[in-house]
């Protein structure tokens, strides 16, 4: 008998089955042959959140949480993070291999010159209320482009399926940056081709009268790095969402738009504001120990660590944690880095967060560099969003691409009331 079988014995009829094992998982259709009876639907899995169950196929992102491993196309990311930048991991993602020099040059030249936003598209920004939420506005706008690049719904044309990544890579940091200047009543600034994508975006959203904007080096690769670390993280909710989106054949535009939908929620894009609020409320490293305790005690949660995933240091924490000491050489130290420091010093030392596998994530040091950044906590779902945006779009492309993929549509236990008859209003 080969190894790689689940033999199943159904106690409800003594009947025998076998479902072949692949790649570590069964094709849940085979359950479907698992009948009581002939008109019996067939047997189900219940995952609520797909906890476990594999909805896809990927050769993108490989993610161990036990080991706390994470790879772009193979590379680790501790490497893409110290020798690469952005761009060039983005060009990885989408098209699985690293782009030799003249591959990089034509790809960084045409994400550069696709960063220009309609002027429609301005006034259409302007037309939200003066306290709008730049997440919402990213969400909107990223849908209002479907409607002015028609081209976009040839999906299955892999000229026009390029043409659209550039210009969602291009366009996205502009709509995030005038959706930050608009959130401060000040006018837009356009994208400056000479400057690198960070150093773009840095631009963008704080020159202010001068004729040439200084990019701080250091800032500058400091948000690089944000960027590369957000690109892409699996079947997470945001990519799931792009995923099931685009199974309908949707544009890409509104898939994004979809995507970063799922991103705006607070248990996913949200995070690292709420990383903040807890270390505000502890307020000083004195009071650490009672927070500690109260945590144990279960009157709070431990903000930015554990993860529905890892459960080892997420190796993004890592890298970040170095980044912060470079950034606050730059603009000071920020006084919630010491309470995040020792928080985590006693949490990774406590046998309570040891056995519980707590371990810090991507969150727990990314709000204080992007405060440090005198960006508001709206802006930090949609600095997000940029990065991840390249992992969208090499995820959407390789679903769409997937034979074996179909439209999106989850069966249900249906607990609902019997056939019942209706009755009339006024019998009622």
């Amino acid at each position: 008998m080969s190894k790689n079988v689940l033999s199943i014995t159904d106690q409800r009829t003594g009947k025998q089955y076998e479902i072949p094992i692949e790649n570590g998982a069964i094709n849940a259709m085979q359950l479907r042959g698992i009948k009581v009876s002939d008109d019996d639907f067939g047997l189900m899995t219940y995952d609520p959140g797909f906890k476990n169950t594999a909805s896809t196929k990927s050769t993108i992102t490989f993610l161990d949480g036990e080991k706390g491993i994470l790879r772009y196309r193979g590379y680790p990311i501790e490497q893409i993070a110290e020798n690469s930048n952005f761009l060039e991991s983005a060009y990885l993602l989408l098209f699985g291999e690293l782009p030799n020099k003249k591959q990089f040059e034509d790809f960084e030249y045409e994400i550069t010159h696709h960063t220009m936003l309609h002027e429609n598209t301005k006034k259409f920004m302007e037309g939200f209320r003066y306290d709008a939420h730049p997440m919402g506005m990213l969400v909107s706008t990223l849908a209002a482009l479907s409607t002015y690049y028609p081209d976009a719904k040839d999906i299955m044309n892999p000229e026009s399926r390029k043409l659209q990544m550039m210009r969602l890579l291009g366009k996205t940091p502009t709509i995030a940056a005038y959706a930050f200047r608009h959130s401060l009543g000040m006018p837009y600034n356009y994208p400056d081709n000479e400057l690198s994508y960070a150093g773009n975006f840095l631009q963008m959203m704080f020159k202010m009268t001068e004729s040439k904007y200084e990019v701080n080096p250091v800032l500058e690769r400091a948000l690089d790095v944000l960027f590369i670390l957000h690109a892409d993280h699996e079947q997470n909710c945001s990519t799931t969402t792009m995923r099931v989106v685009g199974s309908s054949h949707a544009d890409p535009y509104v898939a994004a738009a979809s995507a970063s939908s799922g991103l705006y929620g607070p248990l996913h894009g949200g995070a690292n504001e709420m990383v903040l609020r807890m270390l505000r409320e502890i307020g000083s490293v004195n009071n650490i120990p009672n927070h500690i305790k109260r945590v144990k005690a279960g009157e709070l949660r431990l903000m930015g660590f554990g993860h529905r995933v890892y459960k080892n240091y997420d190796p993004r924490a890592r890298i970040i944690k170095k980044i912060a000491d470079e950034v606050f050489e730059v603009t000071g130290r920020n006084p919630l880095l010491d309470i995040a420091i020792e928080l985590e010093r006693i949490a990774l030392s406590d046998e309570y967060f040891i056995n519980k596998k707590l371990y810090p994530n991507v969150d727990f040091y990314s709000g204080i560099i992007y405060e440090a950044l005198k960006l508001p906590v709206t802006m930090f779902p949609v600095l997000f969003a940029i990065g991840r945006m390249a992992g969208w779009l090499a995820q959407w492309e390789e679903g769409l691409l997937d034979k074996e993929q179909a439209i999106a549509r989850p069966r249900q236990l249906f607990l609902g009331q019997e056939k019942r008859e209706y009755v009339p209003l006024k019998k009622r």
